[in-house]
């Protein structure tokens, strides 16, 4: 019988076993979070719906939740919530492999196939070094941060929580997934806190940036301390045209968002109108970065101005950049549309980025993803609207991309919702989570049709 099902396993699709993989761990996890060990004594009344709702958002690294982690769960279940959502950034394939890899077993041709499409990588060379090089990543600069947050936070909680709370917080937002152990109100309490608030947002960018980014910013590094070139530009040879566009469509996101999001609030006294000028700038950087997909909030998202909660939700739907951490279309795919627009307005014919074409294939590629994205948001929040008929039409929309996208913030919601528009939110969470990497695996692996019909003339505009 056991073989048997092993047989069937194997026979599945990459597509289905990435899907079945995260959707195992969730249930797994959710039995763990809802057993009676994982809970504080006089926590909160829960069902297993929320601990599955908790399990989903953390394994999706979204940061949703409708029981706070520092009320619901004891040590054990806090320990659980940190595997999950470790589990959950980095992925229960590339966990698996490096278990195989470090047990020196050999990887076959379909699960190497798993492993780089898990880990966004269009080719299998180097398979095995590239993976141990983000597990080094990962957990050097989680390891990092968190020395740096228990400078703040041993003081403030005591040796044993102040280890653990930072330890907890590093991993949460190094994976993007916007839950912290401290309370019921994120990070509001750290507003002006610029240990916490920077920390938390280099968290963050490490992981939305991608591991091929990090990667090639280490082989710049070496390359330059190696051969110590006269200047930056030969040392920069190695670097993929695809780490250049992140970083600089990154770059351009977080300054003309902060910017963006301090003009608008700026004399709003309910979110940052009380604050100094570079309380201000900080607050409004933090939330700038926090909408790539991180879920955590200095600020009530209930306060701020509409138009501000536009600007967020546009950030949240580009979300991070690919092979990474955050979730999103990816600052790429935005890219690329951009690109795209820019060359149709300069009457070229192709997409070009550094005097390189970028494939059609990419380009269509790009345009799927979006349309999957807002095909799925718009089904997700009509049965929202549908089923919650007495909640803001807005705070629903902003669930509703906060959840598809991985984010995670909320307008004070979640709990509000009933048992149908939490079924929703979980299903927008997993498909935001699953769905972008099923939807380019199909497309990748379908062979091209080269069919030649006679041409129609379509009116646009």
């Amino acid at each position: 019988m056991i073989t048997r099902r092993f047989s069937v396993i194997n026979h599945l699709s990459v597509t289905q076993k990435l899907v079945l993989s995260f959707a195992f761990v969730i249930i797994v996890g959710s039995i763990l979070l809802s057993l009676p060990i994982s809970h504080y004594a006089n926590s909160p009344e829960t069902s297993y719906l929320d601990h599955l709702f908790n399990a989903v958002s953390m394994v999706c690294v979204t940061g949703l939740s409708v029981v706070p982690v520092s009320k619901a769960y004891n040590g054990f279940g806090q320990i659980i919530s940190i595997l999950l959502i470790q589990t959950g950034g980095l992925g229960l394939v590339s966990l698996i492999a490096f278990s195989t890899y470090t047990l020196k077993n050999k990887l076959g041709l379909s699960d190497q196939d798993l492993l780089q499409s898990a880990l966004s990588r269009d080719n299998q060379k180097d398979l095995k070094a590239y993976l141990f090089n983000v597990y080094k990543i990962t957990f050097s600069i989680e390891a990092l941060a968190a020395l740096v947050i228990m400078t703040d936070f041993i003081p403030r909680f005591g040796l044993g929580h102040g280890i653990f709370n930072s330890l907890f917080l590093a991993v949460s937002a190094f994976c993007n997934a916007g839950f912290d152990n401290l309370g019921t109100n994120s990070l509001q309490d750290y507003a002006t806190n610029p240990t916490i608030n920077l920390s938390v947002a280099f968290l963050i960018m490490s992981g939305g940036l991608g591991f091929a980014v990090w990667i090639d910013l280490i082989q710049m590094i070496r390359c330059y301390i190696k051969d110590r070139p006269r200047n930056w530009k030969l040392a920069s040879r190695p670097f993929s045209n695809q780490s250049r566009l992140v970083l600089i469509s990154t770059s351009c996101l977080l300054l003309g968002g902060t910017l963006l999001a301090w003009f608008l609030e700026m004399d709003n006294s309910k979110t940052i109108g009380t604050l100094n000028v570079w309380q201000q700038l900080l607050v409004s950087f933090f939330q700038t970065v926090t909408m790539r997909t991180a879920g955590f909030a200095t600020i009530s998202y209930t306060n701020a101005n509409f138009t501000s909660n536009l600007l967020f939700m546009i950030q949240m739907f580009i979300g991070g950049g690919p092979g990474g951490t955050a979730g999103g279309i990816k600052v790429t795919t935005a890219s690329i549309m951009f690109l795209l627009f820019k060359s149709v307005l300069s009457g070229n014919s192709r997409v070009v980025f550094r005097n390189r074409i970028i494939s059609n294939k990419t380009v269509m590629q790009a345009f799927t993803v979006i349309l999957f994205y807002l095909t799925m948001l718009l089904v997700g929040y009509v049965i929202l609207l549908q089923t919650n008929p007495t909640l803001s039409p807005l705070a629903l929309l902003f669930e509703s991309v906060s959840a598809i996208a991985t984010v995670g913030v909320s307008m004070d919601l979640t709990s509000s919702l009933n048992t149908m528009g939490r079924l929703v939110i979980m299903a927008l969470m997993f498909i935001g989570r699953v769905g972008p990497i099923t939807v380019l695996l199909s497309l990748m692996t379908k062979k091209e049709k080269h069919v030649s019909y006679a041409p129609t003339h379509i009116s646009v505009g």
